[in-house]
């Protein structure tokens, strides 16, 4: 039977009277996608390990691929609040989908609009917002994850013509996508970007099995054998690790509103379940060890919601640094991973089963802790920042 979605969002300190009336307008769309869409069929999409692939066009519909790209190049020209408010909700449904999100939007649509030329822009970004191509990025290597700047993946100049060769792993998206925005170094050995097309003779995308996590998202790898890219899909306006660095800050900033969105949905589980579910002849959500888990997970995921909020602003107005982007990811993905792990205690043994979507969260977040950096590579960033000394080397 599909699961029925009764969830209520938690706004402990009044944050809607910080919000727009186009920002509520927004979540109330997404929000009600979700509920219809999204939570009747992700358990049983999650169990079978598919990606539902009917739910790329409700996210084109609703603006959810490259919603700050401007209107010109076919995105919403939102400002980034409701670009998190977006991810938040899309990620109370499933991690999974919104990461199908994340990648379109910040790291496939994004780099073309900051880093191509008007060509590149005029010929992806619209089709790409209306879902008629789907997009995914390529960093990550099997032997280089958290230090992308070792990467082996190189091109060389052939004529007319590149000759790429490398692989890539962990892609969300890549099973299905139409393009792939490759990071892969030229024969100097810097850092570029190129737009890699399906169809290109030496391209192939195997699919990753067998996950315990985004287990209703698409994984796989990029393998590149002699790929001839042409000249024109080079990105040209941009040279080293800042490139896809940039692309992670959109995708980073993205994050740290969606976890919080999976914080949310364990948190509105777990207390109605509590009200509900008697024991010892009254609610469980009676039991002062019961009231201290749901009251420091509401404490926790308010403290992330003023967090990302301000995070927000400062993006919009073009002033957030990668360092702030990287404490408020790192604290919301912690956040939502301890909540789902106390929400899940709640629950009982109803808290393991596909009944409840707290257990798929929890298994999700195993990934969204690890991607677009680590935990520990995050607090290291943190570390840098304040101290001024390179922890990394």
């Amino acid at each position: 039977m599909p699961r029925t979605d009764l969830f209520e969002s938690p706004d402990y300190y009044l944050m809607d009277e910080l919000l727009s009336d186009e920002h509520k307008l927004i979540r109330s769309s997404v929000r009600d996608w979700v509920k219809k869409e999204v939570s009747p069929i992700i358990e049983d999409y999650a169990q079978r390990a598919e990606f539902p692939k009917q739910l790329l066009k409700g996210l084109a519909e609703l603006g959810a691929f490259g919603p700050t790209i401007p209107t010109a190049y076919g995105g919403a020209g939102l400002d980034y609040t409701a670009y998190g408010i977006m991810m938040q909700e899309i990620e109370r449904g499933d991690s999974g989908i919104r990461s199908t999100a994340s990648v379109q939007g910040s790291l496939v649509m994004y780099p073309v609009y900051a880093y191509g030329s008007e060509e590149q822009k005029k010929k992806y970004l619209p089709k790409l917002a209306a879902g008629e191509l789907i997009g995914c990025f390529g960093l990550t290597e099997p032997d280089h994850g958290s230090n992308p700047g070792g990467m082996v993946t190189n091109f060389k100049d052939a004529g007319d013509h590149y000759l790429l060769n490398g692989a890539k792993m962990w892609i969300s998206n890549a099973p299905f996508a139409d393009i792939a925005v490759v990071w892969a170094k030229d024969e100097e050995g810097k850092i570029r970007g190129l737009i890699v097309e399906r169809g290109m003779e030496g391209f192939s995308t195997p699919e990753t099995h067998n996950k315990w996590s985004l287990r209703a998202s698409a994984t796989g790898e990029l393998v590149f054998d002699h790929v001839k890219v042409p000249k024109e899909n080079l990105l040209p306006n941009v040279s080293g690790i800042k490139g896809p660095l940039g692309c992670l800050n959109q995708a980073r900033y993205g994050i740290a509103w969606g976890a919080l969105g999976a914080a949310m949905d364990c948190y509105d589980t777990a207390l109605r379940y509590a009200k509900e579910r008697v024991q010892f002849d009254r609610p469980i959500a009676g039991f002062q060890l019961q009231q201290k888990k749901l009251a420091e997970m509401i404490t926790e995921i308010t403290k992330g919601q003023l967090l990302v909020w301000r995070l927000g602003t400062l993006k919009s107005e073009n002033r957030a640094t990668p360092a702030q982007i990287s404490m408020a990811k790192r604290n919301s993905v912690e956040t939502a991973i301890n909540v789902a792990r106390e929400a899940r205690q709640i629950l009982g043994g109803m808290g393991i089963t596909g009944e409840y979507s707290i257990m798929r969260h929890m298994m999700n977040l195993e990934s969204v802790i690890t991607y677009e950096g680590t935990h520990d590579i995050h607090l290291l960033i943190t570390g840098y920042d304040i101290t001024g000394l390179d922890a990394f080397k």
